[in-house]
């Protein structure tokens, strides 16, 4: 019940978090600045505005892949290693997916163009990322412990 309520509150607190910073943007925020803007883009794709062709199926898809992947976290037990990051990652997702029903796209608000001018994200992204690097470096270190034994 511990780890599932790490998961849990990791998952809600990064939905919450997004979700009330995107209102932000969409009510018509906007900060310039010197390597990053803070202004409203709708994301039709996923990263980088890849696959933004599938249009209406993209969220399909991607609320089939959410729910996939948290089934297989439960029937695999991974939840017992990652509940932290895996809730990061959950959240971070249904965040975005969410936004695929309520707008026309994923709503990012953190506009990078310092040395490049297409970074555009927010902080579901964010969670994303840091879940992905931090289960790739605990499963390497977990693996190095057990080559060790």
């Amino acid at each position: 019940m511990r780890l599932f309520s790490i998961f849990f509150l990791a998952l809600l607190g990064v939905f919450i978090i997004d979700y009330n910073v995107k209102l932000l943007f969409v009510d018509g925020y906007y900060r310039a600045g010197e390597c990053i803007d803070l202004v409203l883009h709708y994301n039709k794709g996923v990263a980088f505005s890849m696959f933004a062709s599938l249009g209406e199926y993209l969220k399909w898809i991607q609320g089939s892949l959410v729910i996939i992947i948290l089934f297989v976290i439960f029937k695999e037990g991974y939840i017992k290693q990652y509940a932290f990051p895996l809730g990061l990652l959950i959240g971070g997702a249904l965040s975005n997916v969410y936004d695929r029903f309520l707008y026309e796209g994923v709503v990012d608000y953190i506009a990078w163009h310092c040395w490049f001018n297409y970074a555009v994200f927010n902080i579901s992204d964010v969670a994303i990322d840091m879940a992905v690097v931090w289960v790739l470096v605990k499963a390497y270190f977990d693996g190095k412990k057990k080559e060790g034994e």
